[in-house]
């Protein structure tokens, strides 16, 4: 037997709260697996003299005792904390924020006053911006890439994160609340797609049939904003989805795309191509043929593909160096 203690409110709280609950469903529910959510393991008294090992809980908010528990052996599994204490920041005037190193999108140091400290760089986990081993490499390779004076930005919505449970866990980018949240301060709307494992042929012929994969979208621009995934070999299925979103592709873009058949890479094929976007792939591909965004949505019900392209590039104020009629 196995109980969980959560800070949160809800178990796997990183991920997408549907998942989430999908994932507890199938994971957890059919095992004998107990739960709390919402407390602090306030003490544990190890086993001596044949008592077991006794663990207090408190409520997370209110800090009151909640509950306790006898088990034989308690795991504590709270994450990591960075290594940072003897390093002299102090001397250059670097302030940790518990613990962790500022810095600013290039992964550049920041003194206690928001300043660059010149040619010094942190990356992973010491920065807290994503402790994933694979963040910190990306993070490492973008910072090679300035010293040598190529300047990169990490777009870190772009990097994937995974469960190794059975099924998979995987997510890139922002979940429904976090991107209803942005859509709200922002003024935006967000629509969301969903496609089932059951309804793929190497999924039913793997015996493995429970799964969803969700996308978490823009339905005025077609823009990515989140695609989470809980099924088989859901942590290898993710990149397609951030290689899209790290190069900026719509759905648009990619929801004509032919994957083979029978691969489980058509749950993401179903799943773009289910997603409703205002707006076709010519029109979206005419609009990003310059740096700027034209306006030609008054003559799109009316124009054919030809005078569509001719009132883009008289819009443009720059050259437009290629456009196609799709």
């Amino acid at each position: 037997q196995v109980t969980f203690i959560e800070a949160l409110d809800q178990l796997m709280p990183g991920f997408d709260p549907e998942i989430s609950k999908l994932a507890q469903r199938v994971l957890i529910n059919p095992r004998n697996i107990d739960y709390h959510t919402g407390v602090f393991a306030s003490k544990i008294t190890p086993a001596r003299d044949g008592k077991p090992v006794t663990i207090e809980l408190i409520d997370a908010k209110t800090k009151e005792q909640k509950d306790s528990l006898e088990v034989d052996a308690a795991l504590i599994a709270t994450g990591r904390a960075p290594f940072t204490q003897g390093l002299g920041l102090e001397n250059i005037d670097v302030v940790t924020q518990r613990g962790f190193v500022p810095v600013d999108e290039r992964m550049r140091v920041l003194d206690a006053n928001g300043n660059l400290v010149p040619h010094l760089y942190c990356i992973g986990d010491a920065n807290g911006k994503m402790m994933l081993a694979h963040a910190a490499s990306a993070q490492g390779i973008s910072v090679v890439e300035q010293v040598t004076g190529r300047d990169h930005v990490l777009n870190h919505l772009s990097i994937p994160a995974a469960c190794f449970t059975h099924p998979e866990i995987s997510m890139v980018g922002l979940t429904e609340p976090q991107a209803r949240e942005k859509a709200e301060k922002e003024g935006f709307e967000v629509s969301v797609a969903k496609t089932s494992f059951k309804a793929n042929t190497k999924a039913l012929a793997e015996n493995e049939g429970e799964g969803l994969a969700k996308l978490i979208y823009r339905p005025d621009t077609g823009e990515i904003l989140g695609v989470h995934i809980f099924g088989l070999h859901a942590a290898d299925l993710i990149h397609e989805a951030s290689n899209a979103i790290a190069l900026g592709s719509h759905i648009q873009d990619i929801k004509f795309a032919v994957h083979a058949h029978p691969t489980l890479s058509e749950v993401l094929d179903e799943l773009f191509k289910s997603a409703k976007v205002k707006y076709p792939l010519f029109t979206s591909r005419l609009a990003r043929t310059n740096t700027q965004i034209v306006s030609y949505s008054r003559c799109f019900n009316t124009c054919s593909p030809i005078q569509l392209l001719k009132q883009v590039k008289a819009q443009a104020s720059e050259p437009v160096k290629e456009a196609v009629a799709v």
